[in-house]
C-alpha cells in the first residue's frame, strides 16, 4: 500500500524567511525576465515550482494587483508594481546623488545612474555638468542595452551566457552609424570591459556623444554609473582621466548599497 501525500505541504521558511513570500518574488522576477508576459506552464518550467503552487501564487498576486491576466490567459506584471517601482527608483536616485555630485565635480561632465529593468536599462538619477552644452537624460527613460554606456556596463556585469541570452532576445538594431550590430563584436567588447572595469559608448546611441560607464558592484541587483559629454570635450586623454573616477564611483555605490 502506498502512502498518499497531503494535498498541500506546510511551507518551510528559507534561511529564516517565509517561503511563500520568497516564491512570490521569484515568480515576479521570473516573469520580468521572460519579457513581462508568460503562461502558467511557462512559469512552472522556468521556476521549477509545481503547477498547483504557481496557480495559487498567481491567483493571489492577481487579486492584489501585482499581476494581471490578459485575454490570452497569459499573465503580465500588474499596475500596483508601477507605483512601487517609481518610488523605489526615486529613493535609489536620491541616495546615489551625493556620489554623482562628487563624480561631476571631479569629471566635469554629466553623471548618470541606471538600473537593469528586464532587457533594458532605466535611468534613475542624473546630475548635470556645469557646462552650458551638456547631456540630458530624462529620469525614468528606458534605453537599449547594446548601444548605451550604462547598458553595456550592465551587460558586462552579467555572466557571459546571460548577456548573450539578452542579446539574442532583443537583437542589435542600429541606432547610429557606430552602433555595434554584430553579436561577436559586442561579446568581445564586453569581455574586455570585464577585465578593465568599464565600457565606452562611442556615439552608439547618439551621434556626437561619448560616454564612460561602469557597473555598480554589489549584491543588490544590477546598476551602472556613467559620465557622458560631447566628443569635443571627451577626447582620449579626458576619457583616460575619467574612466578610473567612474569605476571608483561604481565601487563606492556598491559598498554603500551593501552596507545599507
Amino acid at each position: 500500500m502506498t502512502e498518499s501525500l497531503p494535498e498541500s505541504l506546510p511551507e518551510v521558511p528559507r534561511a529564516g524567511g517565509v517561503q511563500s513570500l520568497a516564491r512570490a518574488f521569484e515568480l515576479l522576477e521570473t516573469l520580468a525576465d521572460a519579457g513581462g508576459e508568460a503562461g502558467l506552464s511557462e512559469l512552472a518550467d522556468r521556476t521549477g515550482l509545481a503547477p498547483a503552487t504557481i496557480h495559487r501564487l498567481v491567483r493571489t498576486l492577481v487579486g492584489l494587483g501585482y499581476l494581471r491576466q490578459l485575454p490570452s490567459r497569459r499573465y503580465t506584471l500588474g499596475p500596483r508594481l508601477v507605483g512601487l517601482g517609481e518610488t523605489a527608483a526615486r529613493q535609489f536616485g536620491r541616495w546615489a546623488t551625493p556620489v554623482l555630485d562628487e563624480l561631476v565635480a571631479a569629471a566635469g561632465e554629466t553623471a548618470n545612474l541606471a538600473v537593469l529593468d528586464g532587457d533594458r536599462a532605466v535611468y534613475v538619477a542624473q546630475v548635470p555638468s556645469r557646462h552650458s552644452m551638456r547631456m540630458f537624460t530624462e529620469i525614468g527613460r528606458r534605453v537599449p542595452l547594446h548601444c548605451t554606456g550604462v547598458g553595456k556596463a550592465l551587460l558586462s556585469a552579467l555572466p557571459a551566457g546571460e548577456s548573450a541570452a539578452i542579446v539574442e532576445r532583443t537583437g542589435l538594431p542600429a541606432v547610429t552609424p557606430t552602433t555595434i550590430t554584430d553579436p561577436g563584436v559586442l561579446a568581445a567588447e564586453l569581455a574586455v570591459a570585464r577585465g578593465r572595469g568599464y565600457v565606452l559608448d562611442e556615439g552608439e546611441q547618439e551621434t556626437g556623444v561619448r560616454c564612460v560607464a561602469a557597473p555598480v558592484t554589489g549584491p543588490h541587483g544590477s546598476a551602472a554609473v556613467s559620465v557622458s559629454g560631447p566628443v569635443s570635450r571627451m577626447d582620449d586623454a579626458t576619457v583616460a582621466r575619467i574612466a578610473p573616477l567612474v569605476v571608483a564611483a561604481g565601487r563606492r555605490l556598491g559598498s554603500l548599497l551593501a552596507s545599507a
